[in-house]
């Protein structure tokens, strides 16, 4: 019952909030509650952990090479979902930032999952019925937030904007309980402190 209040309280993340740097969009987004819809159902998920990415300065970001038919949707406009599928496994969702051509985003890496558990859990371990720590593992992860939410390719440049999949703002996460720390899972710029999260949230992918 908290979960609706909070909800019907909440307002959609407008075009100003993705239009700002990587860093401070990173930042900011812990807390929020992640949407998408689809036929029969409604998916939520609240951020707490993501991961900047720079492409003017930051060899791990895929923008840093230019502009290609991969990377494209990174270099729009903020406020758009840029998908891709790394590894031949997995695909990954990221929140475009910034101006137009910038190539900044902010990889979406750990979600707590708030609703539907039964649907992420068949999209996951293939049943629905699961243990704690399955459920810790629904969505700690930019892969497993893609197949448990059923992002992919077709979501690629979907607006943040829309009706279909978007953010909603929420209480505000303090201080102390932001955690910015190096990035995990890359080879280049390792040293950028560019990772984010929420500090006693259990389903952060490592701490």
């Amino acid at each position: 019952m908290e979960l609706v209040k909070e909800i019907i309280r909440s307002e959609k993340l407008g075009k100003s909030f993705y239009l700002r740097d990587p860093l401070t969009v990173a930042r900011d987004l812990l807390g929020k509650i992640f949407v998408k819809k689809e036929k029969n159902n409604i998916l939520l998920g609240r951020i707490v952990e993501v991961e900047a990415y720079d492409g003017a300065i930051d060899e791990s970001a895929h923008s840093y090479i230019g502009k290609t038919k991969r990377n494209a949707v990174m270099f729009e406009e903020g406020g758009l979902l840029y998908v891709y599928f790394t590894y031949g496994v997995h695909f990954c969702a990221n929140v475009v930032t910034g101006k137009k051509d910038e190539g900044t985003a902010v990889l979406l890496r750990a979600f707590e999952p708030l609703n539907n558990f039964e649907l992420l859990a068949q999209r996951r371990f293939g049943k629905k019925d699961i243990t704690l720590k399955e459920k810790i593992n629904l969505t700690n992860g930019p892969g497993k937030i893609c197949q448990a939410f059923g992002i992919s390719r077709e979501e690629n440049g979907e607006s943040l904007l829309g009706d279909k999949i978007y953010i909603l703002d929420s209480v505000e996460v303090p201080e102390n309980k932001i955690v910015q720390t190096t990035r995990i899972g890359i080879k280049k710029s390792t040293e950028l402190p560019w990772r984010f999260y929420i500090s006693d949230n259990p389903y952060v992918s490592r701490k």
